[in-house]
């Protein structure tokens, strides 16, 4: 059930830790600031992750684990959703303990756990004789900040929006696969990598991006979704690295969204497509 994840090498199973729970499928602004608390304690820290607790996640396992790791946290730990849902409270407070020994466990006002979700923070205090630190939920422009709100913005394509209440902007982490290589044909080759399962889609348009190869960020244009000009139904997401130069397939890339373009749409022919990725390109270099 449980899959643990070590980033820092320091960290041993069984020394004392500090705890960040909640379901945390991506790490936004509020989840920064608890993040932030627990590192105050000079303990390691340890980040859940629930799958599948609420639909699709923000971001898969995988990245999470990248994110996470580049805040700072020692480790992570994956509980499954359908595996723990049925647990008491007592039960998976007894878990924390058991596999984690810790020392301080960081939560969110709103955290609830266990069958029904019938657990609270004070719960976990009187439980387990553990330090709790409950805070109060991050607002922004007088809203509480939270996955789901970050959801709308990306199903809205707002993904300008998603980075400022994420603190970075969303990204996939896919490998790059082979198409049908039309971009090359009309000097706009792409790096294609398929949407993880799972994830939770943002709507399917084009938008500024950036990716990194090699030690370098390129500035780039990405379309996700299908590609109607040349009746492909298809769903990929095409990223356009302006500069590059040279071939990814079957490297592992993250493509990170900046900001919404425009919504996808079809072409007369190539041509006319072409005219109108110079201009995508044209906006991103230029900012505007």
């Amino acid at each position: 059930m449980l899959k643990r994840v070590i980033f820092d090498e320091k960290y041993q199973r069984g020394v004392p830790c500090a705890l960040l729970l909640g379901g945390f499928d991506g790490m936004h602004v509020g989840h920064r600031t608890l993040l932030a608390a627990a590192k105050g304690t000079g303990l390691p820290v340890g980040v859940m992750a629930i799958s599948g607790g609420k639909g699709e996640d923000l971001f898969t396992f995988e990245e999470r684990e990248e994110i996470f790791s580049s805040l700072g946290a020692a480790f992570a730990f994956e509980l499954p959703f359908p595996e723990i849902r049925d647990l008491s409270p007592a039960e998976f407070a007894d878990l924390l303990v058991r596999e984690f020994s810790p020392r301080a466990l960081f939560c969110g006002a709103d955290f609830r756990f266990g069958k029904d979700a019938a657990g609270t923070p004070e719960f976990l205090k009187e439980h387990t004789h553990v330090s709790v630190h409950v805070e109060k939920l991050f607002c922004m422009d007088g809203e509480n900040v939270s996955s789901g709100t970050v959801k709308k913005l990306l199903s809205a394509g707002d993904a300008a929006g998603a980075a400022r209440l994420l603190g970075e902007p969303f990204f996939l982490r896919g490998e790059v696969i082979e198409d049908r290589q039309v971009g090359r044909t009309i000097g706009f080759p792409t790096a294609n990598i398929l949407y993880p399962a799972g994830k939770y889609p943002l709507k399917k348009a084009v938008y500024e991006s950036r990716a990194e190869v090699d030690g370098r960020v390129y500035k780039g244009i990405t379309n996700f979704g299908s590609r109607p000009t040349f009746h492909n139904d298809r769903v990929l997401t095409e990223t356009y690295l302006d500069g590059f130069s040279g071939d990814l397939y079957g490297r592992t890339l993250d493509v990170r969204f900046v900001r919404f373009l425009r919504d996808i749409r079809a072409f007369r022919d190539a041509d006319e497509l072409k005219g109108q990725l110079e201009t995508d390109i044209g906006r991103v270099r230029r900012g505007n």
